[in-house]
């Protein structure tokens, strides 16, 4: 045999090696592939356990703030006027003293009544309560209410000669509107 014919027998072992040596190296990048996507794997299966009981804690929280709101909603609605009653309260046992006095005289009664007025008056300064008693000014629709037009040549029209009932704004919002008379050009 000669050193050609050798190398022809060696050639195809050679090969063969060469074959399984790249098959089980393919074999090994696959088996590493796959570990790589199994670890990818139960990485978002981590991920998407703690995505989903972040979910439900958000949620479950949002539920509970939701539920407090209304429940504290519903107390401003119920003892929103609290302050404004305590305050109201001394009104009254002012005006139920003035109504037991059986031997008052005319002038005691209007001192009462003065001093409940004053009450009053402290009152709806601390809730920001004003009056409106627009006598002589301009009519405004906005806050008052023409109950009857008078000819004047004393003043413009549209302006205010009496008021029969003041109007009242809470915190630059009408609550009543001014009953008033206003002028009109003289005929």
């Amino acid at each position: 045999m000669s050193s050609s014919d050798a190398n022809q027998e060696q050639e195809p072992v050679v090969d063969e090696i060469n074959h399984e040596a790249e098959m089980q190296a393919e074999e090994e990048a696959l088996v590493k592939a796959e570990d790589d996507l199994i670890e990818q794997l139960n990485n978002a299966k981590l991920k998407a356990e703690e995505n989903w009981d972040l979910l439900l804690r958000t949620k479950a929280e949002m539920e509970n703030l939701r539920r407090r709101t209304q429940i504290d909603l519903e107390n401003a609605h119920k003892y929103g006027i609290e302050k404004f009653v305590s305050e109201l309260l001394p009104v009254m046992d002012s005006m139920e003293l003035g109504l037991a006095a059986e031997d008052a005289s005319a002038e005691t009664l209007r001192e009462g009544m003065a001093l409940t007025i004053s009450m009053v008056t402290q009152m709806f300064d601390k809730f920001n309560i004003r009056a409106v008693d627009p006598l002589n000014e301009k009519f405004d629709p906005e806050l008052h209410q023409a109950m009857a037009a008078q000819p004047s040549a004393d003043v413009e029209p549209n302006t205010v000669l009496a008021v029969m009932q003041k109007g009242y704004v809470l915190n630059d919002r009408l609550v009543r509107p001014a009953m008033v008379m206003v002028s009109k050009a003289a005929e």
